[in-house]
C-alpha cells in the first residue's frame, strides 16, 4: 500500500507542476492579441505573394514562424532586425552551399539546419525560423537566387511591415535595437 501512495504522490506532483507552469507563460491583452493577428495577416499576406512569385512556396512556413516572434513578442531578442535578417541569411547561405556541394539528400537537409544553428550561435543572430529556411532551401534544391528572393527580400518585407505596424498602429516601439 505504501508503494501505491508514493506513486500516487508522484503523479499528483507531476500534474501540479504542469498546472503551475502556466504561471510562467506570458499573458497578453485582448488589444495586443487583436493587433498581433491583424499585423501578422498583413505581413504574411505580402510574403505569400512573394513566395509564389519566386517559386519557393514552402518559404512561407519559416516566415510564418518569424511572424509569431515579430507580432506576438516583438521585444524578444530573437525578433530583432539583426536576428531576423542574419538568421535567415545564414540559413539560406548554409543550405545553398551544402546543396551545391553535396546535393539535397536527407543528411544534407539535416546538416543544413545543424550548420545554420552553429553559425547563428557564433554570430549572435539566433532566429529559429533561420533553421527552417535552411531546411526548406535544402528540400527545394535552392539556388543562389533563393538568398535574395525570397529570403532577403522576405526578411526586409516582414521587418518593414512589423516596424510600420508596431510603431504606427499598435503604438509599440519596435525594434528594441537594430544591431
Amino acid at each position: 500500500m505504501a508503494i501505491f501512495m508514493q506513486k500516487s504522490d508522484k503523479v499528483k506532483r507531476y500534474f501540479l507542476k504542469l498546472y503551475r507552469s502556466s504561471v510562467h507563460q506570458p499573458s497578453f491583452s485582448y488589444r495586443q492579441i487583436l493587433l498581433s493577428g491583424i499585423g501578422s495577416f498583413l505581413g504574411i499576406a505580402s510574403l505569400v505573394y512573394l513566395s509564389l512569385h519566386t517559386n519557393y512556396p514552402l518559404i512561407a512556413a519559416p516566415f510564418g514562424a518569424s511572424a509569431v516572434l515579430l507580432y506576438a513578442v516583438p521585444e524578444s531578442p530573437l525578433a530583432q532586425p539583426r536576428n531576423v535578417i542574419g538568421g535567415n541569411i545564414l540559413g539560406a547561405l548554409t543550405c545553398i552551399i551544402l546543396v551545391h556541394l553535396f546535393g539535397s539528400a536527407p543528411w544534407v537537409q539535416a546538416a543544413s539546419v545543424a550548420v545554420a544553428i552553429k553559425l547563428m550561435l557564433l554570430t549572435k543572430t539566433i532566429h529559429p525560423p533561420g533553421g527552417a529556411v535552411a531546411l526548406v532551401g535544402a528540400m527545394s534544391h535552392a539556388s543562389w537566387g533563393f538568398l535574395f528572393a525570397p529570403v532577403l527580400a522576405g526578411s526586409i518585407i516582414i521587418l518593414s511591415c512589423t516596424y510600420a505596424f508596431n510603431n504606427l498602429v499598435a503604438k509599440r516601439t519596435y525594434p528594441k535595437h537594430w544591431i
